[in-house]
């Protein structure tokens, strides 16, 4: 159950910066409502899911091999979440000039999954994200043998992933009068401190092991 746990709370933090997909779903969900909305939410979940489970199944079968060099994984993935989170907090999206043309893909339930799959599965950074966090995990990251530990991660990633999802479609198709862009601000200002609240955690564990 931790390992379940500790997946929710990175598929929430994984899927809050505002990107494309974020941004889709928000003028889906202005334009269209609730379903066509968590459509686009649920195409992001599977490309999440696909990725954490590459990162999460190769962390574990690999890391026997690399236990002498936790200080350096964990120093790494620290420094790579803090750098993600300052480009998330200083990164300005607008609601206009970026979601209409990449949200006009049907209202349908299947292109709107489609589009938000391929969107999210063509980022480059997604998997390196999530080898970087599950490669700096330490001791909530699943021994190497402990596949079905691995598979509790993933499915709390995918848990936590479709709770942000259906959050922001609800919450966005009942107060789509009063959306604007500092809103999306605000929610890129809680996800990059996120991160960076992660890295630094991460940095200092990884430190205090390294002194003590």
């Amino acid at each position: 159950m931790l390992f379940f746990v500790t997946g929710i709370g990175i598929g929430l933090i994984v899927s809050a910066p505002v990107g494309p997909v974020n941004l889709m779903t928000i003028q889906r969900a202005f334009r269209h409502g609730f379903g066509s909305a968590l459509a686009a939410g649920i195409g992001a979940v599977l490309a999440d899911t696909l990725y954490a489970a590459i990162a999460a199944f190769g962390v574990s079968t690999i890391a026997h091999f690399l236990s002498g060099h936790r200080f350096a994984i964990q120093a790494v993935g620290g420094l790579l979440l803090v750098g993600f989170g300052w480009l998330t907090v200083r990164t300005h999206p607008h609601l206009d000039a970026e979601v209409r043309p990449r949200g006009e893909v049907g209202t349908g339930f299947l292109p709107g999954l489609l589009a938000a799959f391929a969107m999210t599965l063509t980022n480059p950074g997604a998997v390196l994200g999530f080898v970087a966090i599950f490669g700096s995990l330490g001791d909530l990251t699943p021994d190497h043998d402990d596949y079905p530990g691995a598979l509790m991660l993933v499915a709390g990633v995918a848990v936590g992933a479709l709770v942000w999802w259906a959050g922001v479609a609800a919450l966005v198709t009942r107060v789509r009068g009063h959306l604007n862009d500092r809103w999306l601000d605000r929610i890129n200002l809680g996800a990059g401190g996120l991160l960076m609240l992660f890295g630094i955690a991460i940095l200092a564990s990884a430190l205090y092991e390294r002194v003590g």
